[in-house]
């Protein structure tokens, strides 16, 4: 791809849409009684509806052409919590301009969490572009992943990282084969000459995230970008704006969408505008947050930086401008 075009994604994380109502005896279990009473007693009153319509209300006004929401949708994995996620994607998008991947409150319990996230499958495939790479993916939670979705100059690859896990873990993984199916994607972008965008829940190289909260996976998939490459990692995850190099590739996290107030090291809503410009071989990426600075603040711009590479056979990545 030698010509000039430009495109504006827009991305946010860890929703946590507020739970509303209780759950009936049979879908008590350890995991998620304990995650009911963390939401009753602190996440309640962090993560919020009105801070959650204000942030897209401000989304929808610098009219992306295209939404990336990389998981954490839900709370403790109950059935109506998912129905209500696949009504909040309708209202944001229709699954042609909303992309999205599981995180690890999505894959809450086993089984149920299949179910579930079945409810946001148009939302996770791959579209014609990406079907016709050929066969791969590993089947999880209704979708085929990763899946790849061509949005102008930019392939947008989602790989899966949530999974069940015992209480009190957060952990994530992608599993070898979905890690083979990704190398081949990457390859084949890479071949198409498009902008390879990869969106995944959990921090993907090791030291952005720890212990039970990490991907347990972390240095494959650190050894799968290195070998393949890509242009810019996503994700969530940690409720932080994060922003670092690995092997000459960006990874950029992004605070919680939802989070009304700051905690901790966890700042108010906020998400990222990316803006992808190529100029004949040559790509530029342009990255805008914008978020609350404060509890009831509006909306506005926090900070702006570039990624440039100047040119696709270029061996360095990326150089950093602030």
């Amino acid at each position: 791809m030698s010509h000039n075009e430009t495109v504006t994604l827009a991305h946010l994380s860890d929703v946590h849409l507020p739970l509303t109502a209780g759950f009936s005896p049979r879908l008590w279990n350890i995991k998620r009684a304990l995650g009911w009473v963390n939401w009753q007693r602190k996440r309640r009153f962090v993560h919020r509806q009105d801070a959650l319509d204000a942030l897209v209300a401000d989304m929808r006004a610098q009219a992306p052409d295209h939404v990336l929401v990389s998981g954490d949708l839900v709370n403790i994995g109950l059935p109506t919590e998912y129905r209500r996620a696949a009504s909040w994607l309708s209202e944001l998008g229709s699954p042609d301009r909303v992309s999205v991947v599981p995180g690890n409150h999505d894959a809450y319990v086993a089984g149920e969490a299949e179910r579930g996230v079945s409810h946001w499958s148009d939302y996770m495939a791959s579209d014609a572009y990406g079907q016709s790479l050929g066969a791969f993916g590993e089947p999880m939670m209704g979708a085929a992943f990763p899946y790849v979705r061509q949005i102008g100059p930019v392939a947008v690859i989602g790989v899966n990282s949530g999974i069940p896990t015992r209480p009190g873990s957060a952990a994530g993984e992608v599993g070898p084969l979905q890690m083979a199916a990704l190398a081949h994607v990457l390859e084949a972008t890479e071949k198409a000459g498009l902008v390879r965008l990869v969106m995944i829940h959990h921090p993907p190289v090791p030291g952005l995230a720890t212990g039970a909260r990490g991907l347990r996976d972390s240095r494959d998939f650190a050894g799968t970008l290195e070998r393949h490459g890509a242009d810019l990692v996503i994700h969530g995850h940690n409720h932080q704006m994060m922003s670092s190099v690995y092997a000459g590739i960006a990874i950029e996290g992004v605070a919680s969408a939802s989070a009304a107030r700051a905690q901790g090291h966890e700042p108010p809503a906020r998400y990222n505008l990316i803006r992808v410009a190529t100029r004949g071989t040559g790509r530029e990426i342009t990255i805008e947050t914008r978020g609350a600075r404060g509890a009831g603040e509006p909306i506005r711009r926090i900070a702006s930086r570039t990624l440039l590479r100047q040119s696709v056979m270029s061996s360095a990545f990326w150089d950093k401008r602030t």
